[in-house]
């Protein structure tokens, strides 16, 4: 039985998922349910990389670097799993992206990921994201642990 963690810092959540700066885009976690659920948060300051270029009269939070910071989160539900922690993972499809309100400088963006199912090394769920309770961005997941997908596909003989 996997039990809850607790509050990940950033040093830790790196020994579950395989990002590193410049591209973690997660500062914490409150709480993982290995195989169900985690929630957590990322500070957006101005000197994030991505600023001065996106852009430089009305800096805001790109497209792109939420929904990596919803899929992060969205890993800690299932790389906390003892056997898939450290794996390498990869997209294998965002469904229904939305993006409600610009996030910018100052903002800390909340993270809540569900996991609603994990078989042969696919992972389905969703992540939602919410600067002062407001929802500003969320997403529907399928992303794949290769090694273990691999397993499950025909070979040739």
């Amino acid at each position: 039985m996997n039990d809850t963690l607790e509050n990940l810092t950033v040093v830790e959540i790196q020994q579950y998922q395989q990002n590193r700066y410049p591209l973690l885009f997660i500062d914490f976690v409150e709480e993982a349910i290995p195989g169900k659920s985690a929630k957590g948060y990322k500070n957006f300051t101005f000197n994030e990389w991505f600023f001065p270029v996106h852009f430089e009269d009305e800096p805001n939070v790109p497209g792109f670097v939420q929904i990596e910071a919803l899929t992060q989160m969205f890993l800690m539900t299932f790389l906390t799993l003892n056997e898939n922690k450290g794996k390498k993972t990869g997209f294998v499809s965002i469904k229904n992206a939305h993006f409600k309100r610009k996030v910018i400088p100052g903002d800390r963006m909340d993270i809540n990921a569900s996991l609603d199912s994990f078989r042969r090394g696919l992972a389905y769920g969703t992540a939602k994201g919410f600067v002062d309770s407001e929802l500003a961005c969320s997403i529907k997941l399928v992303v794949a642990i290769p090694d273990i997908l691999n397993q499950f596909i025909p070979r040739k003989e």
